[in-house]
């Protein structure tokens, strides 16, 4: 799975950088993907992608 964020959608509220740090980080306010290769590792984006306030990350199969 992949992870893509919507930057239109999200507020930089920073739940998911607070759930994955490993593979989210916030970035001048919004959420950034900063290891996508990670999320194959990581249990905790779909738990990031289900936190999110503004339903602005979703898990795409590559």
């Amino acid at each position: 799975m992949r992870p893509v964020v919507d930057e239109e959608k999200c507020i930089g509220c920073g739940n998911c950088a607070e759930i994955c740090p490993s593979v989210f980080q916030l970035i001048d306010d919004k959420s950034r993907v900063i290891d996508p290769d990670a999320c194959d590792f990581a249990e905790c984006c779909e738990a990031a992608a289900e936190n999110c306030p503004q339903e602005a990350i979703t898990l795409v199969e590559e």
